[in-house]
């Protein structure tokens, strides 16, 4: 039997769960050309462009859907995109208004109805005579 040292394990690990020949953790998107895009862009989709779903009719609105990559790593790349752009607009700017702070209280005060909702459901079907 065997022994492999700790290293070759993870290495192993890795190569199986987080590496595929076009892509690693931290590299660039492969559709992502310095020479045509000009500096990386975090919030910017590198692939080919497709219909918008605003213009999409809804007869062609089934094959729309099946040009769409369901893979999680592509759902973590949209989430990430959408997160760069949310916070290149309300966060990062250098003159912003209150929009972020106004956008953090409702987020909370959401999270909060949502944890205590079986609380304020309770209390509102209470008969009191």
């Amino acid at each position: 039997c065997h022994s492999r040292s700790q290293t070759e394990v993870v290495r192993s690990a890795f190569k199986m769960g987080w590496e595929t020949p076009n892509w690693r953790i931290g590299d660039y998107p492969s559709q992502y050309n310095q020479k045509v895009h000009g500096p990386y862009d975090p919030a910017r989709f590198y692939g080919k462009p497709d219909t918008p779903l605003a213009e999409v009719k809804v007869g062609e609105l089934g094959s729309w859907l099946g040009r769409r990559n369901f893979h999680p790593r592509a759902m973590v790349q949209c989430i990430s995109r959408a997160s760069w752009r949310w916070r290149h607009k309300y966060v990062l700017p250098v003159k912003s208004n209150a929009a972020f702070l106004y956008q953090f209280i409702f987020c909370t005060s959401m999270f909060y109805y949502t944890i205590n909702y079986k609380k304020f459901w309770a209390h509102t079907h209470y008969k009191y005579h």
